[in-house]
């Protein structure tokens, strides 16, 4: 870490007034949708063939390597096809594609289950089983986190949503606050915390004061925390609530996280049998023609909930479609990936030419990175290719939150540069695998 510390954060102008206050749009019913058949890097397996019809919460597919995930269908219809081609992760993956009936016949994924009742071993198993995983943007397994629950003095659920734009948790907790409060209940108890708390931001005074009412008399309290990016993260999160900082995992810490949208589709699962087939996502930015929040089927494609809210902004022809937020999410070359359970949001910005100059040398970067890394440094040994160098800067605990480029000065696109570091050293990474003799 570098000794030339500042603030790690800053408080950045969110836009989030474009979404805050509107309705979230209800009505998208595409005609196809592409689930996709991965999970992070791992391959996820058909659980039906060509020809099947499947209903609102039939299992169609399942990962089943050293983790376990199900994955439902998001429409009743016809399977007529595994395709494959770019994911918002900017990767190439397998999506099968499921025909709209339109009739929304749907059946129960789960049966009636009583968290309050069951046992921890129960309720893990349900978790699992049901499918839960981070809706926060990893999309990791929801059930790992807790196979081991040891010394665990805080468990945190993130409601803080610090990226620009994003406003999809907000909304989904406005409108379950209901199921919120059951998932966040099973997930506490699965935790065996001694402590519990959501996390918002110190702004959110109408969802402060909902929370509120809604747990009183729960083991949960509402913490709030600075308006400052990237306080979702989880390291930040947790520094900020405990003091206490970890290298690997928050457990070190005595904490386990959870985002807020997670523990919504825990609720539903226990309370409706439904496992996660929709999204709340945020389509927001300076080249639409009205941003708003609405409810998506997993897989529907990009374009489509693009002008499910009104489609480009007029006389914009130069895009930038971001899958996520503007600081972390990934641009895409166009609009045709389909949306993701951990997808959050669709920025979609004019794209502008940015007139950079040489690094000043400032430190900005450096003061700001909430990794307390050197990007600057990390920059010019990327520039030599040096991975040795790389290494030892630490370069692969980057976040890719995008602040270095955001305080910059002289608007180099330092996150960039420090990817390009990441990606060397990912390569040789990969040939020492090999050499190895791994695949």
């Amino acid at each position: 870490m570098s000794f030339l510390q500042g603030p790690m954060n800053e408080h950045l102008n969110g836009h989030k007034d474009l979404t805050l206050g509107k309705e979230v749009l209800k009505s998208m019913d595409p005609d196809v949708v592409w689930v996709p058949l991965y999970n992070g890097n791992a391959a996820c397996t058909p659980c039906v063939k060509v020809g099947d019809e499947v209903s609102i919460g039939t299992k169609v597919a399942e990962r089943n390597d050293h983790f376990y995930l199900p994955i439902f269908s998001p429409v009743s219809g016809t399977v007529t096809g595994i395709e494959k081609f770019m994911t918002s992760g900017m990767t190439q993956g397998e999506h099968l594609r499921i025909q709209n009936d339109h009739k929304n016949t749907a059946v129960r994924a789960f049966a009636e289950f009583d968290y309050e009742k069951a046992s921890w071993q129960e309720l893990l198993d349900f978790v699992k089983n049901a499918g839960m995983l981070g809706l926060g943007g990893a999309g990791f397994p929801t059930y790992v986190k807790y196979m081991k629950p040891e010394n665990v003095k805080l468990f945190i659920v993130n409601a803080v949503e610090c990226e620009p734009y994003l406003t999809s948790d907000y909304k989904n907790i406005e409108a379950n606050l209901s199921l919120l409060k059951t998932g966040v209940l099973a997930l506490f108890k699965l935790s065996k915390a001694e402590k519990g708390c959501i996390a918002i931001k110190e702004d959110k005074k109408d969802q402060i004061a909902a929370l509120q009412t809604a747990f009183s008399g729960t083991p949960i309290e509402i913490r709030t925390v600075p308006d400052k990016y990237p306080m979702g993260w989880e390291r930040v999160l947790v520094y900020e609530l405990t003091g206490k900082r970890y290298d690997r995992l928050p457990m070190e810490a005595g904490c386990v996280l959870n985002n807020a949208s997670t523990a919504i589709a825990l609720g539903d699962a226990i309370v409706n049998g439904m496992p996660i087939i929709h999204k709340v996502l945020t389509v927001s930015g300076n080249a639409l023609k009205q941003p708003q929040n609405i409810i998506v089927p997993i897989g529907t494609p990009a374009h489509e909930v693009i002008e499910a809210v009104g489609g480009y902004a007029d006389g914009v022809d130069d895009v930038l479609v971001i899958a996520g937020g503007p600081m972390m999410g990934k641009a895409i070359p166009n609009d045709t990936f389909v949306i993701c359970p951990q997808n959050n949001g669709l920025t979609v910005l004019k794209n502008e030419p940015i007139d950079s100059v040489a690094c000043l040398r400032c430190g900005k970067c450096t003061e700001h990175c909430p990794s307390g890394l050197e990007p600057v440094n990390i920059a010019a040994a990327t520039k030599k290719m040096d991975k040795d160098a790389l290494a030892k800067l630490s370069v692969m605990d980057c976040i890719e939150c995008g602040l270095c480029t955001y305080v910059c000065p002289s608007k180099i696109d330092v996150t960039e540069n420090v990817r390009k570091g990441k990606r060397l050293i990912q390569l040789q990474m990969q040939k020492d695998k090999k050499a190895k003799g791994g695949k």
